[in-house]
Protein backbone atom coordinates (compact mmCIF):
# COMPACT_ATOMS: atom_id res chain seq x y z
CA UNK A 1 0.00 0.00 0.00
CA UNK A 2 1.51 3.24 -1.21
CA UNK A 3 2.22 5.71 1.95
CA UNK A 4 0.19 8.73 1.85
CA UNK A 5 2.45 10.42 3.66
CA UNK A 6 5.50 9.96 1.24
CA UNK A 7 2.89 10.64 -2.06
CA UNK A 8 2.13 14.12 -0.09
CA UNK A 9 5.53 15.12 0.36
CA UNK A 10 5.91 14.39 -3.19
CA UNK A 11 2.86 16.45 -4.61
CA UNK A 12 2.89 19.45 -6.48
CA UNK A 13 -0.92 20.28 -4.61
CA UNK A 14 -0.10 24.21 -3.24
CA UNK A 15 -1.27 23.16 0.11
CA UNK A 16 0.86 20.69 0.27
CA UNK A 17 4.05 22.11 -0.86
CA UNK A 18 3.08 25.22 2.26
CA UNK A 19 2.72 22.32 4.39
CA UNK A 20 6.00 21.05 3.53
CA UNK A 21 7.65 24.16 3.49
CA UNK A 22 5.62 24.50 7.57
CA UNK A 23 6.82 20.94 8.29
CA UNK A 24 10.66 22.34 7.78
CA UNK A 25 10.63 24.47 10.99
CA UNK A 26 10.23 21.66 13.29
CA UNK A 27 12.04 18.91 11.15
CA UNK A 28 14.30 18.78 14.53
CA UNK A 29 11.52 18.82 17.43
CA UNK A 30 8.05 19.66 17.82
CA UNK A 31 6.92 22.80 18.97
CA UNK A 32 7.29 23.55 22.61
CA UNK A 33 4.10 24.89 23.10
CA UNK A 34 2.60 21.05 21.98
CA UNK A 35 1.16 22.15 18.52
CA UNK A 36 1.34 24.52 15.65
CA UNK A 37 -0.64 27.49 15.16
CA UNK A 38 -2.44 28.43 12.38
CA UNK A 39 -3.93 32.02 11.62
CA UNK A 40 -6.29 33.99 10.26
CA UNK A 41 -7.20 37.77 10.74
CA UNK A 42 -11.00 39.05 10.04
CA UNK A 43 -11.77 43.19 10.06
CA UNK A 44 -15.02 43.59 10.89
CA UNK A 45 -15.49 47.24 10.04
CA UNK A 46 -18.36 45.87 6.79
CA UNK A 47 -20.42 42.87 6.31
CA UNK A 48 -18.24 39.93 5.87
CA UNK A 49 -17.54 39.02 1.59
CA UNK A 50 -16.35 36.09 0.05
CA UNK A 51 -12.38 37.24 0.50
CA UNK A 52 -12.87 37.13 4.02
CA UNK A 53 -13.77 33.83 4.54
CA UNK A 54 -11.38 32.28 1.51
CA UNK A 55 -8.72 33.06 3.71
CA UNK A 56 -10.04 30.55 6.09
CA UNK A 57 -10.68 28.40 3.57
CA UNK A 58 -7.25 27.81 2.09
CA UNK A 59 -5.82 28.10 5.70
CA UNK A 60 -7.61 24.72 6.66
CA UNK A 61 -6.38 23.18 3.23
CA UNK A 62 -3.13 23.86 4.08
CA UNK A 63 -3.89 22.78 7.77
CA UNK A 64 -4.91 19.54 6.32
CA UNK A 65 -2.68 19.10 4.41
CA UNK A 66 0.49 19.10 7.18
CA UNK A 67 -1.73 16.58 9.23
CA UNK A 68 -1.96 14.30 6.18
CA UNK A 69 2.47 14.63 6.50
CA UNK A 70 2.96 15.46 9.98
CA UNK A 71 1.75 14.39 13.71
CA UNK A 72 2.22 17.43 15.44
CA UNK A 73 -1.02 18.54 16.56
CA UNK A 74 -2.29 21.61 15.47
CA UNK A 75 -4.87 24.50 16.01
CA UNK A 76 -6.54 27.06 13.91
CA UNK A 77 -7.73 30.55 14.87
CA UNK A 78 -9.92 33.11 14.06
CA UNK A 79 -8.80 36.50 14.73
CA UNK A 80 -11.46 39.87 14.90
CA UNK A 81 -9.60 42.08 15.01
CA UNK A 82 -13.36 44.14 16.80
CA UNK A 83 -11.02 46.46 18.88
CA UNK A 84 -10.39 48.94 16.23
CA UNK A 85 -11.88 52.31 15.85
CA UNK A 86 -13.96 52.50 13.42
CA UNK A 87 -12.93 55.07 11.15
CA UNK A 88 -15.65 55.52 8.29
CA UNK A 89 -19.02 54.21 7.83
CA UNK A 90 -19.57 51.17 5.45
CA UNK A 91 -21.96 52.19 2.42
CA UNK A 92 -24.14 49.37 3.07
CA UNK A 93 -24.74 49.10 6.57
CA UNK A 94 -28.00 50.62 7.97
CA UNK A 95 -28.23 53.38 10.66
CA UNK A 96 -25.63 55.09 8.86
CA UNK A 97 -26.78 58.74 11.42
CA UNK A 98 -26.15 56.23 14.50
CA UNK A 99 -23.24 54.66 12.60
CA UNK A 100 -21.46 57.82 12.32
CA UNK A 101 -21.73 59.11 15.97
CA UNK A 102 -20.04 56.45 16.78
CA UNK A 103 -16.86 57.03 15.06
CA UNK A 104 -13.69 56.36 16.29
CA UNK A 105 -14.60 53.88 18.78
CA UNK A 106 -13.72 50.31 19.10
CA UNK A 107 -15.94 47.61 16.93
CA UNK A 108 -17.04 46.72 19.92
CA UNK A 109 -18.25 49.56 21.88
CA UNK A 110 -20.50 50.71 18.99
CA UNK A 111 -24.15 49.67 19.04
CA UNK A 112 -25.02 46.79 16.57
CA UNK A 113 -26.61 48.84 13.68
CA UNK A 114 -28.66 45.81 12.88
CA UNK A 115 -29.96 45.49 16.21
CA UNK A 116 -29.80 41.83 17.14
CA UNK A 117 -26.31 41.99 19.25
CA UNK A 118 -24.43 43.85 22.08
CA UNK A 119 -22.54 45.56 19.12
CA UNK A 120 -21.58 46.15 15.82
CA UNK A 121 -18.20 43.90 16.24
CA UNK A 122 -20.06 41.41 18.24
CA UNK A 123 -23.00 41.52 15.21
CA UNK A 124 -20.01 41.20 12.68
CA UNK A 125 -18.22 38.17 14.32
CA UNK A 126 -21.80 36.36 14.53
CA UNK A 127 -22.01 36.37 11.19
CA UNK A 128 -18.01 35.31 10.37
CA UNK A 129 -19.10 32.19 13.02
CA UNK A 130 -22.24 31.66 10.69
CA UNK A 131 -20.49 30.97 7.52
CA UNK A 132 -17.40 28.83 9.46
CA UNK A 133 -20.28 26.55 10.98
CA UNK A 134 -21.72 26.59 7.83
CA UNK A 135 -18.47 25.01 5.97
CA UNK A 136 -18.00 22.75 9.20
CA UNK A 137 -14.26 24.54 9.57
CA UNK A 138 -12.61 23.20 13.07
CA UNK A 139 -11.56 26.44 14.50
CA UNK A 140 -11.55 28.32 17.30
CA UNK A 141 -12.99 32.29 17.32
CA UNK A 142 -10.35 34.86 19.12
CA UNK A 143 -11.70 37.75 19.70
CA UNK A 144 -9.04 40.80 20.07
CA UNK A 145 -10.79 42.67 22.40
CA UNK A 146 -11.13 40.52 24.42
CA UNK A 147 -7.84 39.24 24.31
CA UNK A 148 -6.38 42.72 25.55
CA UNK A 149 -8.98 43.10 28.19
CA UNK A 150 -7.88 39.35 29.48
CA UNK A 151 -4.46 40.41 29.37
CA UNK A 152 -3.45 37.59 27.01
CA UNK A 153 -1.08 39.94 25.43
CA UNK A 154 -0.03 42.01 28.77
CA UNK A 155 3.41 40.89 27.95
CA UNK A 156 4.34 41.26 25.09
CA UNK A 157 2.72 44.61 25.40
CA UNK A 158 5.09 45.29 28.06
CA UNK A 159 8.11 44.58 26.16
CA UNK A 160 6.88 46.82 23.59
CA UNK A 161 6.79 49.64 25.83
CA UNK A 162 10.27 48.36 27.29
CA UNK A 163 11.31 48.44 23.13
CA UNK A 164 9.38 51.27 22.33
CA UNK A 165 12.70 53.27 20.22
CA UNK A 166 13.15 50.48 18.24
CA UNK A 167 9.82 49.90 17.20
CA UNK A 168 10.04 53.45 16.27
CA UNK A 169 12.67 53.11 14.55
CA UNK A 170 11.15 50.05 12.38
CA UNK A 171 7.58 52.17 11.74
CA UNK A 172 9.24 55.89 11.22
CA UNK A 173 10.79 54.85 8.03
CA UNK A 174 7.77 54.00 6.72
CA UNK A 175 5.64 57.39 7.40
CA UNK A 176 5.00 60.31 6.31
CA UNK A 177 6.05 64.05 7.54
CA UNK A 178 3.54 64.77 9.66
CA UNK A 179 2.47 61.47 10.50
CA UNK A 180 5.84 60.62 11.69
CA UNK A 181 5.49 63.84 14.24
CA UNK A 182 2.52 62.15 15.75
CA UNK A 183 2.88 58.94 15.63
CA UNK A 184 3.29 56.22 18.10
CA UNK A 185 2.41 52.17 18.31
CA UNK A 186 0.74 52.49 21.41
CA UNK A 187 -3.09 54.03 20.59
CA UNK A 188 -5.12 54.72 24.15
CA UNK A 189 -8.82 54.13 24.75
CA UNK A 190 -9.94 57.70 26.14
CA UNK A 191 -11.53 57.31 29.09
CA UNK A 192 -13.58 59.99 28.67
CA UNK A 193 -15.13 59.28 25.18
CA UNK A 194 -13.77 56.07 24.30
CA UNK A 195 -12.29 56.62 21.62
CA UNK A 196 -9.35 54.73 20.48
CA UNK A 197 -6.65 57.69 19.65
CA UNK A 198 -3.78 58.16 17.64
CA UNK A 199 -1.96 61.07 19.36
CA UNK A 200 1.82 61.12 20.37
CA UNK A 201 3.09 60.03 24.10
CA UNK A 202 4.03 62.94 26.59
CA UNK A 203 5.77 59.95 28.63
CA UNK A 204 6.41 56.34 29.23
CA UNK A 205 7.10 54.74 32.18
CA UNK A 206 8.43 51.35 31.55
CA UNK A 207 8.24 50.25 35.41
CA UNK A 208 4.45 51.20 35.92
CA UNK A 209 3.63 49.99 32.50
CA UNK A 210 1.64 53.21 31.08
CA UNK A 211 2.24 55.85 28.89
CA UNK A 212 0.82 59.67 29.23
CA UNK A 213 -0.88 61.04 26.29
CA UNK A 214 -3.05 64.08 25.40
CA UNK A 215 -6.55 64.48 25.33
CA UNK A 216 -7.71 66.50 22.17
CA UNK A 217 -8.81 69.58 24.70
CA UNK A 218 -5.11 69.43 26.56
CA UNK A 219 -5.77 66.96 29.15
CA UNK A 220 -3.11 64.98 30.57
CA UNK A 221 -4.18 60.97 30.71
CA UNK A 222 -1.95 58.43 32.18
CA UNK A 223 -3.18 54.75 31.45
CA UNK A 224 -1.88 51.42 31.59
CA UNK A 225 -0.86 50.06 28.41
CA UNK A 226 -2.43 46.64 29.62
CA UNK A 227 -5.76 45.24 30.27
CA UNK A 228 -7.12 46.99 27.38
CA UNK A 229 -6.53 50.15 27.93
CA UNK A 230 -4.28 50.73 24.99
CA UNK A 231 -4.32 48.62 21.89
CA UNK A 232 -1.24 48.59 19.24
CA UNK A 233 -1.19 50.46 15.98
CA UNK A 234 -2.47 47.89 12.97
CA UNK A 235 1.69 46.93 11.79
CA UNK A 236 3.03 46.60 15.47
CA UNK A 237 -0.67 44.77 16.63
CA UNK A 238 0.18 42.32 13.78
CA UNK A 239 3.54 41.36 14.96
CA UNK A 240 2.94 41.45 18.54
CA UNK A 241 0.39 38.74 18.31
CA UNK A 242 2.71 36.55 16.22
CA UNK A 243 5.06 36.97 18.89
CA UNK A 244 2.12 36.10 21.77
CA UNK A 245 0.52 33.41 20.22
CA UNK A 246 3.64 32.14 18.74
CA UNK A 247 2.14 31.67 15.39
CA UNK A 248 3.21 28.99 13.34
CA UNK A 249 1.23 29.88 9.90
CA UNK A 250 -0.49 32.67 8.35
CA UNK A 251 -1.54 33.79 4.66
CA UNK A 252 -2.71 37.25 3.79
CA UNK A 253 -3.21 39.19 0.26
CA UNK A 254 -0.73 41.08 -1.55
CA UNK A 255 -1.67 44.49 -0.10
CA UNK A 256 0.18 42.97 3.09
CA UNK A 257 3.18 41.84 1.44
CA UNK A 258 5.25 45.44 1.79
CA UNK A 259 4.36 45.34 4.77
CA UNK A 260 4.90 42.07 6.07
CA UNK A 261 8.92 42.75 6.68
CA UNK A 262 7.70 45.56 9.54
CA UNK A 263 5.28 42.57 11.05
CA UNK A 264 8.23 40.33 10.92
CA UNK A 265 10.75 43.40 12.36
CA UNK A 266 7.96 43.64 15.32
CA UNK A 267 7.62 39.95 16.31
CA UNK A 268 11.28 39.50 16.70
CA UNK A 269 12.10 42.43 18.58
CA UNK A 270 9.29 41.16 21.21
CA UNK A 271 11.08 37.77 21.47
CA UNK A 272 8.67 35.94 18.51
CA UNK A 273 9.73 34.08 15.93
CA UNK A 274 7.48 35.20 13.14
CA UNK A 275 4.95 33.03 11.31
CA UNK A 276 5.57 30.64 7.68
CA UNK A 277 4.10 32.85 5.27
CA UNK A 278 1.75 32.61 2.17
CA UNK A 279 0.70 35.80 -0.18
CA UNK A 280 -2.19 35.37 -2.62
CA UNK A 281 -3.80 37.58 -4.95
CA UNK A 282 -6.64 39.31 -4.59
CA UNK A 283 -10.35 38.73 -5.67
CA UNK A 284 -11.79 41.10 -7.86
CA UNK A 285 -15.58 42.58 -8.90
CA UNK A 286 -16.93 42.30 -12.41
CA UNK A 287 -15.01 45.77 -12.88
CA UNK A 288 -11.96 44.21 -12.04
CA UNK A 289 -11.49 45.97 -8.96
CA UNK A 290 -10.55 44.92 -5.31
CA UNK A 291 -13.20 43.57 -3.49
CA UNK A 292 -13.86 45.76 -0.62
CA UNK A 293 -16.14 45.10 2.84
CA UNK A 294 -16.77 48.57 3.06
CA UNK A 295 -17.80 48.94 -0.80
CA UNK A 296 -19.82 45.63 -0.74
CA UNK A 297 -18.48 45.27 -4.07
CA UNK A 298 -18.41 41.88 -5.64
CA UNK A 299 -20.74 38.78 -4.29
CA UNK A 300 -21.47 37.79 -0.98
CA UNK A 301 -22.04 34.28 0.45
CA UNK A 302 -25.64 34.03 0.19
CA UNK A 303 -25.93 35.17 -3.13
CA UNK A 304 -23.02 32.62 -4.34
CA UNK A 305 -25.28 29.88 -2.36
CA UNK A 306 -28.59 31.01 -4.35
CA UNK A 307 -27.10 29.86 -7.49
CA UNK A 308 -24.99 27.28 -6.57
CA UNK A 309 -23.78 24.34 -4.06
CA UNK A 310 -21.12 25.64 -1.85
CA UNK A 311 -18.36 23.04 -3.05
CA UNK A 312 -18.19 24.91 -6.64
CA UNK A 313 -17.33 27.86 -4.09
CA UNK A 314 -14.53 26.03 -2.65
CA UNK A 315 -13.53 25.05 -6.08
CA UNK A 316 -12.61 28.95 -6.87
CA UNK A 317 -10.99 29.48 -3.92
CA UNK A 318 -8.44 26.32 -4.15
CA UNK A 319 -7.61 27.10 -7.57
CA UNK A 320 -4.69 29.21 -8.28
CA UNK A 321 -4.17 31.43 -5.29
CA UNK A 322 -1.43 33.11 -6.55
CA UNK A 323 -3.12 34.53 -9.53
CA UNK A 324 -5.88 37.10 -9.33
CA UNK A 325 -9.04 36.59 -10.61
CA UNK A 326 -12.37 38.10 -11.34
CA UNK A 327 -14.99 36.07 -8.65
CA UNK A 328 -18.89 37.63 -10.03
CA UNK A 329 -21.99 35.65 -11.12
CA UNK A 330 -20.72 34.60 -14.24
CA UNK A 331 -18.07 32.43 -12.94
CA UNK A 332 -20.38 30.48 -11.03
CA UNK A 333 -21.58 27.93 -14.14
CA UNK A 334 -18.29 27.06 -15.24
CA UNK A 335 -17.33 26.88 -11.21
CA UNK A 336 -19.89 24.09 -10.70
CA UNK A 337 -18.88 22.03 -14.42
CA UNK A 338 -15.41 21.80 -13.04
CA UNK A 339 -16.10 20.87 -9.65
CA UNK A 340 -18.83 17.85 -10.79
CA UNK A 341 -15.56 17.07 -13.51
CA UNK A 342 -12.76 16.63 -11.35
CA UNK A 343 -15.22 14.70 -8.70
CA UNK A 344 -15.86 12.11 -11.69
CA UNK A 345 -11.81 12.01 -12.70
CA UNK A 346 -11.19 11.14 -8.52
CA UNK A 347 -11.74 7.29 -8.52
CA UNK A 348 -10.15 6.51 -11.71
CA UNK A 349 -7.05 8.63 -10.87
CA UNK A 350 -3.69 6.67 -9.34
CA UNK A 351 -3.32 7.83 -5.75
CA UNK A 352 -0.12 10.74 -6.47
CA UNK A 353 -3.29 12.09 -8.86
CA UNK A 354 -5.66 12.19 -6.31
CA UNK A 355 -3.89 13.94 -3.96
CA UNK A 356 -3.21 16.69 -6.64
CA UNK A 357 -6.74 16.59 -7.12
CA UNK A 358 -8.91 20.10 -6.07
CA UNK A 359 -11.82 17.17 -4.64
CA UNK A 360 -9.21 15.56 -2.59
CA UNK A 361 -8.32 18.81 -0.80
CA UNK A 362 -11.94 20.34 -0.90
CA UNK A 363 -13.47 17.36 0.90
CA UNK A 364 -10.42 16.54 3.42
CA UNK A 365 -9.30 13.56 1.25
CA UNK A 366 -12.70 12.21 1.27
CA UNK A 367 -14.51 13.48 -1.47
CA UNK A 368 -18.17 11.87 -1.98
CA UNK A 369 -18.89 9.81 -4.93
CA UNK A 370 -19.48 11.28 -8.28
CA UNK A 371 -23.20 10.63 -9.20
CA UNK A 372 -23.79 10.79 -12.63
CA UNK A 373 -26.12 13.84 -13.24
CA UNK A 374 -26.50 16.51 -15.58
CA UNK A 375 -24.07 19.55 -15.20
CA UNK A 376 -25.00 22.97 -14.62
CA UNK A 377 -24.61 24.40 -17.90
CA UNK A 378 -27.34 21.96 -19.30
CA UNK A 379 -29.26 22.48 -16.52
CA UNK A 380 -29.20 25.73 -17.15
CA UNK A 381 -30.38 25.63 -21.07
CA UNK A 382 -33.09 23.12 -20.11
CA UNK A 383 -34.15 25.99 -17.88
CA UNK A 384 -33.86 28.27 -20.57
CA UNK A 385 -36.04 26.52 -23.22
CA UNK A 386 -38.59 25.48 -20.53
CA UNK A 387 -38.72 29.36 -19.46
CA UNK A 388 -38.86 27.25 -15.87
CA UNK A 389 -40.09 29.39 -13.10
CA UNK A 390 -40.24 26.79 -10.33
CA UNK A 391 -37.71 23.67 -10.05
CA UNK A 392 -40.61 21.21 -10.78
CA UNK A 393 -40.41 22.04 -14.41
CA UNK A 394 -36.52 21.03 -14.54
CA UNK A 395 -37.39 17.88 -12.71
CA UNK A 396 -40.26 16.40 -14.34
CA UNK A 397 -37.36 16.33 -17.27
CA UNK A 398 -34.53 15.15 -15.10
CA UNK A 399 -36.57 11.90 -13.86
CA UNK A 400 -38.10 11.16 -17.47
CA UNK A 401 -34.27 11.10 -19.02
CA UNK A 402 -32.83 9.65 -15.14
CA UNK A 403 -36.11 7.71 -12.43
CA UNK A 404 -33.95 6.98 -10.39
CA UNK A 405 -33.04 10.70 -9.40
CA UNK A 406 -35.21 12.47 -7.20
CA UNK A 407 -34.63 15.96 -4.89
CA UNK A 408 -34.97 13.24 -1.71
CA UNK A 409 -32.19 10.82 -2.96
CA UNK A 410 -29.96 13.21 -4.67
CA UNK A 411 -29.60 16.60 -2.91
CA UNK A 412 -26.73 17.74 -4.74
CA UNK A 413 -28.89 17.54 -7.67
CA UNK A 414 -31.42 19.33 -5.87
CA UNK A 415 -28.89 22.22 -5.36
CA UNK A 416 -27.71 22.37 -9.02
CA UNK A 417 -31.71 22.44 -10.09
CA UNK A 418 -32.76 25.22 -7.55
CA UNK A 419 -29.58 27.04 -8.52
CA UNK A 420 -30.46 26.58 -12.42
CA UNK A 421 -33.91 28.29 -12.07
CA UNK A 422 -32.78 31.05 -9.85
CA UNK A 423 -29.50 31.69 -12.04
CA UNK A 424 -31.99 31.55 -15.15
CA UNK A 425 -34.27 33.85 -13.63
CA UNK A 426 -31.93 36.49 -12.99
CA UNK A 427 -29.31 36.42 -15.68
CA UNK A 428 -30.25 34.75 -18.28
CA UNK A 429 -34.14 35.24 -19.14
CA UNK A 430 -33.39 39.30 -19.26
CA UNK A 431 -30.40 38.85 -21.74
CA UNK A 432 -31.90 36.12 -24.40
CA UNK A 433 -32.10 37.24 -27.78
CA UNK A 434 -33.43 35.00 -30.59
CA UNK A 435 -32.43 35.55 -34.01
CA UNK A 436 -34.22 33.76 -37.63
CA UNK A 437 -31.99 31.13 -39.15
CA UNK A 438 -30.60 31.85 -42.59
CA UNK A 439 -31.08 29.80 -45.75
CA UNK A 440 -28.65 27.06 -45.32
CA UNK A 441 -29.12 27.05 -41.24
CA UNK A 442 -32.86 26.52 -42.32
CA UNK A 443 -31.86 23.23 -44.32
CA UNK A 444 -29.67 22.24 -41.29
CA UNK A 445 -32.27 22.49 -38.99
CA UNK A 446 -34.96 21.43 -41.65
CA UNK A 447 -32.94 18.01 -41.66
CA UNK A 448 -32.28 17.56 -37.74
CA UNK A 449 -35.80 17.77 -37.48
CA UNK A 450 -36.36 15.00 -39.69
CA UNK A 451 -33.83 13.07 -37.96
CA UNK A 452 -34.93 13.20 -34.65
CA UNK A 453 -38.47 12.31 -35.78
CA UNK A 454 -37.14 9.39 -36.61
CA UNK A 455 -34.38 8.33 -34.08
CA UNK A 456 -34.78 5.43 -32.20
CA UNK A 457 -36.19 5.99 -28.66
CA UNK A 458 -33.02 4.21 -27.72
CA UNK A 459 -30.42 6.78 -29.08
CA UNK A 460 -28.00 7.54 -26.85
CA UNK A 461 -26.88 11.43 -25.94
CA UNK A 462 -23.27 10.65 -27.92
CA UNK A 463 -25.30 9.08 -30.70
CA UNK A 464 -27.43 12.06 -30.96
CA UNK A 465 -24.29 14.07 -30.54
CA UNK A 466 -22.86 12.09 -33.22
CA UNK A 467 -25.58 12.90 -35.91
CA UNK A 468 -25.84 16.27 -35.14
CA UNK A 469 -22.13 16.76 -35.72
CA UNK A 470 -22.48 14.69 -39.25
CA UNK A 471 -25.25 17.05 -39.91
CA UNK A 472 -23.20 20.61 -39.19
CA UNK A 473 -20.28 18.95 -41.71
CA UNK A 474 -22.51 18.38 -44.57
CA UNK A 475 -23.78 22.11 -43.91
CA UNK A 476 -20.80 24.10 -42.49
CA UNK A 477 -17.63 22.00 -43.76
CA UNK A 478 -15.54 25.56 -43.93
CA UNK A 479 -16.72 26.45 -40.37
CA UNK A 480 -18.26 24.03 -38.39
CA UNK A 481 -18.64 26.04 -35.34
CA UNK A 482 -21.35 28.23 -37.29
CA UNK A 483 -23.80 25.06 -37.16
CA UNK A 484 -23.78 25.43 -33.23
CA UNK A 485 -23.70 29.18 -33.05
CA UNK A 486 -26.57 28.79 -35.22
CA UNK A 487 -28.60 26.06 -33.07
CA UNK A 488 -27.31 27.95 -29.67
CA UNK A 489 -28.76 31.61 -31.12
CA UNK A 490 -32.08 30.27 -32.66
CA UNK A 491 -33.26 27.40 -30.15
CA UNK A 492 -31.86 28.94 -27.27
CA UNK A 493 -30.98 32.62 -27.48
CA UNK A 494 -27.76 32.68 -26.54
CA UNK A 495 -24.29 32.59 -27.92
CA UNK A 496 -22.94 29.98 -26.32
CA UNK A 497 -24.91 26.41 -25.07
CA UNK A 498 -24.22 22.66 -24.10
CA UNK A 499 -23.08 19.98 -26.09
CA UNK A 500 -25.95 19.41 -27.94
CA UNK A 501 -26.74 15.61 -27.87
CA UNK A 502 -26.89 15.93 -24.03
CA UNK A 503 -29.29 18.50 -24.26
CA UNK A 504 -31.52 17.09 -26.56
CA UNK A 505 -31.80 13.61 -24.44
CA UNK A 506 -32.66 15.64 -21.34
CA UNK A 507 -35.27 17.82 -22.97
CA UNK A 508 -36.64 15.04 -25.16
CA UNK A 509 -36.39 14.71 -29.07
CA UNK A 510 -39.84 15.38 -29.29
CA UNK A 511 -39.32 18.73 -27.59
CA UNK A 512 -36.43 19.44 -29.78
CA UNK A 513 -38.56 18.69 -32.39
CA UNK A 514 -41.16 20.88 -31.39
CA UNK A 515 -39.21 23.64 -31.27
CA UNK A 516 -37.36 23.59 -34.18
CA UNK A 517 -40.19 23.58 -35.91
CA UNK A 518 -41.29 26.50 -34.25
CA UNK A 519 -38.00 28.41 -34.92
CA UNK A 520 -38.83 27.21 -38.83
CA UNK A 521 -42.11 28.54 -38.35
CA UNK A 522 -40.71 32.03 -37.68
CA UNK A 523 -42.57 31.70 -33.71
CA UNK A 524 -41.20 34.51 -31.84
CA UNK A 525 -39.80 32.14 -28.94
CA UNK A 526 -38.87 34.71 -26.83
CA UNK A 527 -42.80 34.92 -26.17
Amino acid sequence: MTNIKELAIQSNAWPFQEAAALAERYKNAPPAKGYVLFETGYGPSGLPHIGTFMEVFRTTLVRHAFQTMSDIPTRLIAVSDDMDGLRKVPDNLPNQEMITANLGKPLTAIPDPFGTHESFGAHMNARLCEFLDHYGFDYEFISSTEQYRKGVYDEKLLEALKHYDEIMAVMLPTLGEERRATYSPFMPISPRTGHVLQVPMMARDVAKGAVTYREPDGEEVTVPVTGGHCKLQWKPDFGMRWAALDVDFEMYGKEHQPSAPLYNSICHILGGRGPHQYVYELFLDEKGQKISKSKGNGLTIDEWLRYAPPESLSLCMYNSPRKAKRLYFDVIPRAVDDYQTYLEKFPKEEPAKQLDNPVWHIHSGKPPAAEGIPGFNLLLNLAGVAQAEDPKVLWGYVTRYMPQFSPQTHPFLAQLVDGAVNYYHDFIKPTKKYRAPNEVETKALTELADYLERAPESATAEELQTEIYEIGKKYFAAELKAWFSCLYETLLGQPQGPRMGSFVALYGKKETVALIRKVLAKEDLAA
